[in-house]
C-alpha cells in the first residue's frame, strides 16, 4: 500500500471518527500517530509523540493565545461591557429595528475587547435579548441578530482564530489583524442595513421604541464604555505603529485590561480569580486541538495527499477565483459539522500547497476563511453560537426561532464573503499601509 493511499484512508478514518462525534484534538492525533506508524514504523510514531508537543509549546508566539484570552475574560468578568448596548440603542433611537442595529455594533464593540465569538454571543445574549423581546420584537430577529453579531468576534481583531491562523501559515499576525479592521466594520454595517430595510418593510417585526435623547445620560453613557476604545486603540495602534509585536500586544492588552478594571474600582478577586481559570480552560482546549494539528499536518505532508489535492484542484481551474469558491464551498459544507477551531486547523495541512500553487496571497486567504469560519457558527446542526446562546437564555426562546433569525444573517454573511473575494483591497488596504 503507498504512503497516498494511507493518506486517503487516514482521511477517510478521521472523519468517520468525527462523525461519532470524538473530539477533534484525540481523533487528528489517533489518526496521525496510527498513519505514520503504517507508512514508517513504531519508532519514527513514538518520536513525533515525544518532539512535536513539546516543540510547539516552546513556541514563543502561542503565548498571545492565553494573553488576549486573559484580556477579554477580565473585561467580561468586570463589567466592561456594561453600558455599550444602553449608549448604542440611544444613538439609534430613531433607526428602524433600533435595538437590534445597537445590538450589532454592541456585540462588535464586546468583540474587539474579548477576541471570541463564543464569549461575545454569551454576554450579549443576556442583555439585549430580554430588552429586545420585552420591546415586542419578534424572538426570531431578536435572537438572530445576537447569534449572527457574535461572529463578529472572529473577524474583528485581537482575533484567537488569526492568531492561530498566523501561526499555521507562518503569516504576520500584526498585518493579520489590520486585515480584519475593515471586513469586521463591513460585516457589521452590512447587518444593519439589512435590519434597517427589513424592519422598515415589516415594522411588525420589530416595534418602535421610545427612547429620550438626554444630553446628560448621553454623556454619562459615553464615560461608562471609555475601556472599549482605550482597550482596542491601545492594542491595535500599539501594533500598527510598531511599538510592539503581536505576541508582546497580548501581554500589553491584558495588563491594561487589568489597569482599566482597578482604576474603575471592579477588580474583585472573585472576577480576576474566574478570568484566570476559564483562560486556563481555554487555552488547554486550544493546545491540545493544536498539539493533534501539528500531528495530522506532518502525516499529511508524509502521505502526498496534499499535493495530489492540489493537482486535481489545479487541473480543474488555475484561476485564484474559482478556487477559492471551491475551497470556500468545503468550508460551509464542513462548517455545518465541525467547530471552528477544529474546521481551520483541519484544513489547512491539505489546502496549502493549493494556495501556494495558484499563488494566492495568504493575509487575502485568511479573512476569507475567518468569514467562512463565522459562518459555520451559525450553521446548523453543529453552529456553536446557536447552541450557545440557546443555553444562556435558559430556552426562553426555542431553537427553531434562532436558527430561523440567523437566515437573514446568513444571507447577508455571503454578500460581504462576495465582496471579500471580489475585492482584495478591502481587506489588504491596512496591510498594505503597515507593510510601508
Amino acid at each position: 500500500m503507498s504512503n497516498l493511499e494511507i493518506g486517503w484512508i487516514g482521511l477517510a478514518c478521521l472523519f468517520g471518527l468525527l462523525a461519532i462525534r470524538m473530539s477533534i484534538g484525540v481523533a487528528l492525533m489517533i489518526v496521525s500517530v496510527t498513519g505514520i506508524f503504517v507508512m514508517l514504523n513504531w519508532t519514527a510514531a513514538l518520536g513525533i509523540v515525544s518532539a512535536l508537543p513539546f516543540n510547539l509549546m516552546g513556541d514563543w508566539s502561542l503565548t498571545a493565545i492565553p494573553m488576549f484570552l486573559l484580556m477579554g475574560f477580565i473585561a467580561a468578568n468586570t463589567g466592561m461591557t456594561t453600558g455599550a448596548f444602553s449608549l448604542l440603542r440611544m444613538l439609534f433611537a430613531r433607526v428602524p429595528g433600533s435595538l437590534a442595529s445597537a445590538s450589532v455594533g454592541a456585540c462588535g464593540l464586546f468583540a474587539a475587547a474579548s477576541g471570541s465569538s463564543i464569549a461575545t454571543t454569551a454576554a450579549m445574549s443576556r442583555i439585549a435579548v430580554p430588552e429586545m423581546l420585552k420591546a415586542g420584537y419578534h424572538p426570531s430577529l431578536a435572537t438572530g441578530v445576537i447569534a449572527a453579531s457574535g461572529t463578529l468576534g472572529s473577524l474583528i481583531p485581537p482575533s484567537i482564530l488569526m492568531v492561530l491562523y498566523g501561526i499555521f501559515t507562518e503569516q504576520s499576525i500584526g498585518q493579520l489583524f489590520m486585515a480584519g479592521v475593515i471586513p469586521g466594520i463591513l460585516s457589521a454595517l452590512v447587518y444593519i442595513a439589512m435590519i434597517t430595510v427589513r424592519c422598515s418593510w415589516s415594522p411588525r417585526l420589530a416595534p418602535r421604541v421610545e427612547e429620550r435623547f438626554e444630553l446628560s445620560r448621553l454623556l454619562g453613557l459615553v464615560l461608562s464604555v471609555w475601556p472599549f476604545p482605550v482597550l482596542v486603540l491601545g492594542v491595535l495602534g500599539g501594533i500598527f505603529g510598531g511599538y510592539f509585536t503581536p505576541t508582546e500586544a497580548g501581554a500589553v492588552g491584558a495588563s491594561m485590561a487589568l489597569a482599566i478594571a482597578v482604576i474603575r474600582r471592579q477588580a474583585t478577586r472573585e472576577a480576576l480569580w474566574l478570568a484566570i481559570r476559564q483562560t486556563v480552560v481555554a487555552t488547554s482546549s486550544i493546545f491540545f486541538l493544536t498539539i493533534g494539528a501539528v500531528m495530522f499536518t506532518r502525516f499529511m505532508g508524509l502521505s502526498g495527499v496534499p499535493q495530489a489535492l492540489a493537482q486535481a484542484m489545479l487541473a480543474v481551474s488555475q484561476d485564484q477565483i474559482v478556487i477559492i469558491v471551491m475551497i470556500a464551498a468545503l468550508f460551509v459544507l464542513l462548517g455545518m459539522f465541525i467547530d471552528s477551531i477544529g474546521l481551520m486547523l483541519l484544513t489547512l495541512p491539505t489546502l496549502l500547497p493549493v494556495l501556494d500553487a495558484a499563488e494566492v496571497d495568504m493575509i487575502w486567504f485568511g479573512i476569507i476563511t475567518i468569514k467562512l469560519l463565522e459562518i459555520g457558527l451559525v450553521t446548523p446542526p453543529v453552529g456553536l453560537n446557536l447552541y450557545v446562546l440557546h443555553r444562556a437564555l435558559s430556552g426562553q426562546v426555542r431553537l427553531g426561532h434562532i436558527i430561523s433569525g440567523t437566515t437573514w444573517f446568513l444571507a447577508m454573511d455571503l454578500v460581504t464573503l462576495a465582496l471579500l473575494i471580489a475585492f482584495p483591497a478591502i481587506s489588504l488596504y491596512l496591510p498594505s499601509l503597515m507593510a510601508g
